[in-house]
């Protein structure tokens, strides 16, 4: 069973490299292939690149709040992208970007979540 990972990495790097150890800690044993991303909103098209070569996509990333609704138009268009791209492939795409309408002090507290969605990811994967 290979897995992918799609993390973003220029948007608040100090929380997602740490979700990143996670998944990659609780994937230990399977083969997995990792993409990094500059936000979440660049995530979806890295997943369509993986999912030809993968039987499932974790997805990792934090959409934390600003001043205005960008946080929630961004959360909104992804999410929608990934289950439209799960249904395609017919493979699982689980989510595991952490917002909106999120301060930065939540989004370090659901760190952890990359454990949950990477579990989540392989048991879709076993069933």
């Amino acid at each position: 069973m290979k897995l992918g990972i799609v993390v973003s990495e220029t948007y608040w790097d100090e929380i997602t490299s740490k979700m990143l150890e996670l998944a990659e800690k609780t994937a230990a044993g399977h083969e997995v292939s990792i993409l990094k991303v500059p936000g979440s909103f660049d995530i979806p098209l890295a997943v369509k690149r993986l999912l030809s070569s993968v039987d499932g996509v974790v997805t990792l990333g934090a959409v934390i709040q600003g001043e205005t609704d960008h946080d929630g138009m961004i959360s909104y268009c992804v999410g929608k992208a990934l289950i439209d791209l799960s249904l395609e492939f017919n493979k699982p795409v689980v989510c595991g970007i952490n917002g909106p309408k999120m301060t930065k002090a939540q989004a370090v507290a659901r760190i952890s979540r990359a454990e949950k969605v990477t579990k989540a990811c392989l048991q879709l994967l076993d069933s």
